[in-house]
């Protein structure tokens, strides 16, 4: 027994980051971020449901996971309408009987000169990014209300919410920060339901997308470019992402919400 006052009234430092029994839904969990997410939350012990529209990609995943001791679910499907995000919340239900936590890390960008972007484009990403999140948001808000146990919604956000870009980010920008206010509005309209809503903000990551930006040729001038406005001295890489997802969904950020997290090296700080 510990001889320190008041010792056994303090959480052990683990037990605030312990997902164990958790219930955790990753849409968008074929890309690096949502990976990322499922990787460690079922590390930390949660159940994780992962959805995404390319099912090799899951399966891989879910055996990963599998693999290491974790559990997985899988559903094909993107939140493009309300019975997808409904579908979502349901499988995680129906595999574990609860929904605890979302990692909404569904998105896309499409990278044109304002006067040249097609109307369509501009909408795909909108739709992707805000409306999807929003389907998302909506349909787990409802699955916790109705639990009343409260819950953690993580959004994936972009430092892009905050900056403007001068590389046809006319559709993306907007996007996120749509995100950005969202989260906010929806931490303020089910904080008294314990549900927090929080957004992570990252710099440029390392994807499948951006490893033409980690390597020497054209992406070289890029990265020396991004490298210069952060502080860190380095691009992002998956596990950089990964705290900031397990804060967010653990008791250690009870009393967090309404807040944009930016793991972006400090490239917003200056």
């Amino acid at each position: 027994m510990s001889s320190v006052p008041g010792a056994q009234s303090r959480p052990v430092l683990t037990d605030l980051f312990d997902l164990t029994g958790r219930s955790a839904l990753i849409p968008g969990a074929s890309g690096a971020f949502g990976r990322a997410a499922a990787l460690v939350l079922a590390g930390a012990g949660a159940h994780i449901t992962l959805a995404a529209a390319n099912s090799d990609a899951l399966t891989e995943l879910a055996h990963e996971i599998e693999s290491s001791g974790g559990q997985a679910e899988i559903i094909v499907r993107r939140p493009e309408s309300p019975d997808d995000a409904e579908a979502m919340v349901q499988t995680a239900v129906a595999a574990t009987g609860r929904l605890d936590i979302v990692i909404c890390a569904s998105g896309v960008n499409i990278v044109a000169p304002t006067t040249k972007m097609e109307d369509a484009d501009w909408r795909r990403v909108m739709d992707a990014n805000v409306h999807g999140s929003w389907l998302v948001c909506q349909a787990a808000g409802r699955q916790m209300l109705h639990d009343q146990e409260g819950g953690k919604i993580v959004l994936v956000s972009s430092t892009r919410g905050k900056l403007g870009h001068p590389a046809g980010y006319s559709a993306y920008c907007p996007s996120k920060a749509a995100v950005d206010a969202l989260t906010k509005t929806l931490a303020c309209e089910w904080g008294a339901h314990r549900i927090n809503v929080n957004a992570i903000a990252p710099t440029v990551f390392r994807s499948d997308l951006t490893a033409w930006m980690y390597e020497d040729g054209p992406g070289k001038t890029v990265r020396e470019a991004m490298l210069s406005r952060i502080p860190i001295g380095r691009l992002g890489e998956p596990e950089d992402f990964q705290g900031a997802v397990v804060f967010l969904s653990s008791r250690a950020s009870d009393f967090v919400t309404g807040q944009i997290l930016y793991v972006d090296g400090g490239y917003t700080a200056g």
